[in-house]
């Protein structure tokens, strides 16, 4: 069995909602930590966990950013941990696969299905293994207690209740 923690400083877990409906915010969280677990160099058996700390989250606007950390949406001070714990990884293709598992936020944990990309093996300069993962999802804030939300004067949403999840993630082989 090998293990493979992510390494952080070559990663980025990002989200991106509709603001308005007509641009789109990117945020993103700086501290996070994963692992997988697998038997098989083509990972089709791996268990992966992970783990994002909310009060990390960045949207390059410090007000928005405290929105965002209170508990209108994320209530970091009761809920500081997202965390997602796989139930299979299936591989459809060549290097792609589809990630199962169960998502927590707010408290809510739910099922939610994930595309990733194996997008490369190598060894660095410094021997160590390295793997290379793009993964991507969509998720709706409102099913995990997310339901914050203005209207416009036209009626319309301020915040989109569907949330784009886009990872990209290089994972270090454990001696």
């Amino acid at each position: 069995m090998a293990t493979f923690k992510i390494d952080a400083a070559h990663s980025e877990i990002t989200f991106k909602v509709k603001h308005l409906m007509i641009t789109t915010v990117t945020g993103s969280f700086s501290k996070f930590d994963a692992t997988a677990e697998t038997g098989n160099p083509d990972f089709s058996d791996a268990s992966i966990s992970f783990e994002a700390d909310v009060d990390s989250i960045t949207t390059n606007n410090e007000q928005r950013d405290a929105h965002l950390k209170s508990a209108d949406f994320f209530h970091a001070e009761q809920f500081p941990k997202i965390t997602f714990h796989s139930t299979s990884l299936q591989k459809t293709d060549g290097s792609s696969y589809i990630l199962k598992g169960n998502l927590t936020i707010f408290g809510i944990t739910k099922p939610v299905s994930l595309n990733v990309e194996h997008t490369g093996s190598v060894v660095d300069p410094w021997g160590q293994n390295k793997e290379g993962f793009e993964v991507e999802g969509k998720i709706k804030r409102s099913e995990f207690g997310i339901k914050w939300n203005a209207l416009t004067e036209a009626g319309g949403a301020v915040v989109s209740d569907d949330v784009r999840l886009i990872m990209n993630v290089q994972m270090i082989k454990q001696a």
